[in-house]
C-alpha cells in the first residue's frame, strides 16, 4: 500500500514537472484596458488580431494613423490591440489619461488600447512572454526590437507572424494576410 501511494505521488510530480498541464493559449489572457476595465482575449475568437506595442514619442508614432485606418476598414473580422510601452528610449512616458488624449486628438484612435505594460525584460507582461516564446506560443521565438512591432494572430488564436517595427501597418504583406481566408 505504501509503495502504491509513493508510486502515485512520484507520477504526479513527474507529470507536473514535464509540463503535462495545459499552458496558456492566446484566448486565455485577460488584461486591463487603458481606462482600467477588463478585456478578455476570448472575446476575439474567430477574428484576426494584430498586437502592437505603441509609443507616443517615437519616429514610428505616425503608424497610429495607418493602424486606425486598417481597424476602421476591417473591424468586422480584424482587431488591433495596442499596448503602450515605455521600454525603448522612454518614448511612452505618459499616464493612461495622457496616452488616451494623445491618441484620440492626434490620430482618432478607436481600436482597443490596453494599460501600459513592459514588453521586454524581467517585468515583461504575460501576453508578451507568450508572443515571444516558442515554448509558449508553439510557433516561434522573437524579441521585441522597438516600438510598433506587430504580432499577427489568426482566427484560431495561433501566432502567425511577427512584423518589423518599421514596416507599415498597411503593407502588402499585412493587407494580404487580413484579406486571406
Amino acid at each position: 500500500m505504501k509503495t502504491k501511494r509513493l508510486s502515485l505521488l512520484l507520477l504526479l510530480i513527474i507529470v507536473s514537472l514535464t509540463g503535462f498541464s495545459q499552458s496558456s493559449g492566446f484566448y486565455d489572457f485577460k488584461v486591463r484596458t487603458l481606462e482600467g476595465g477588463n478585456f478578455d482575449f476570448s472575446s476575439l475568437k474567430g477574428k484576426k488580431v494584430m498586437i502592437v506595442n505603441t509609443a507616443s514619442k517615437c519616429g514610428n508614432t505616425p503608424q497610429y494613423k495607418e493602424l486606425e485606418e486598417l481597424y476602421e476598414k476591417y473591424n468586422d473580422n480584424f482587431v488591433i490591440i495596442g499596448f503602450p510601452a515605455n521600454n525603448f528610449g522612454s518614448q511612452e512616458p505618459g499616464t493612461a489619461a495622457e496616452i488616451r488624449k494623445f491618441c484620440t486628438e492626434n490620430y482618432g484612435v478607436t481600436f482597443p488600447l490596453m494599460e501600459k505594460i513592459s514588453v521586454k525584460g524581467d517585468d515583461m507582461a504575460l501576453i508578451y512572454r507568450w508572443l515571444t516564446s516558442k515554448e509558449k506560443n508553439g510557433v516561434m521565438d522573437s524579441e521585441v526590437k522597438w516600438n510598433f512591432q506587430k504580432y499577427l494572430i489568426d482566427e484560431n488564436g495561433n501566432l502567425v507572424d511577427v512584423i518589423n517595427p518599421k514596416d507599415k501597418p498597411n503593407s502588402d504583406k499585412i493587407l494580404e494576410w487580413i484579406s486571406s481566408k
